[in-house]
């Protein structure tokens, strides 16, 4: 069953949910291990400046389905006002811009939830439990 996306996310937003579209990036390898790494540095760079734009949601490695190994793979959430936007953001990661890494995005709706943050002003200390 199929239905037309931005119908959706408004009939989602009249139900008085969050109703927030972000847009999720798998990346997956190309390169070997060792070129991924050397890149490394460049892509958290790039992770940081989208984070402080306010363009990263959230971002980090993903593990096998067994929760045992890591291949390289990561999911990256975007904040954008479109799909084409949010692909420019993932086109300029440069893990994903040198060929080591390939990525598919999609629209995803952040609906439900729960964000806790603990922060002690008197020792200047964020948690997130």
């Amino acid at each position: 069953m199929t239905t037309n996306w931005k119908e959706f996310v408004e009939y989602a937003g009249s139900r008085g949910v969050l109703a927030k579209e972000l847009f999720v990036v798998h990346s997956r390898p190309v390169a070997s291990a060792e070129e991924i790494r050397k890149s490394l540095p460049d892509h958290l760079d790039y992770q940081k400046k989208l984070e402080a734009d306010g363009v990263l949601f959230a971002a980090g490695p993903l593990a096998d389905e067994s929760g045992e190994t890591w291949s390289m793979e990561g999911m990256i959430i975007l904040r954008a006002d479109t799909l084409g936007q949010a692909r420019g953001f993932a086109e300029g990661d440069p893990m994903h811009a040198s060929g080591k890494k390939e990525f598919t995005i999609r629209p995803w709706l952040l609906n439900e939830g729960r964000l806790q943050i603990d922060i002690s002003l008197s020792c200047k200390a964020v948690d997130l439990p």
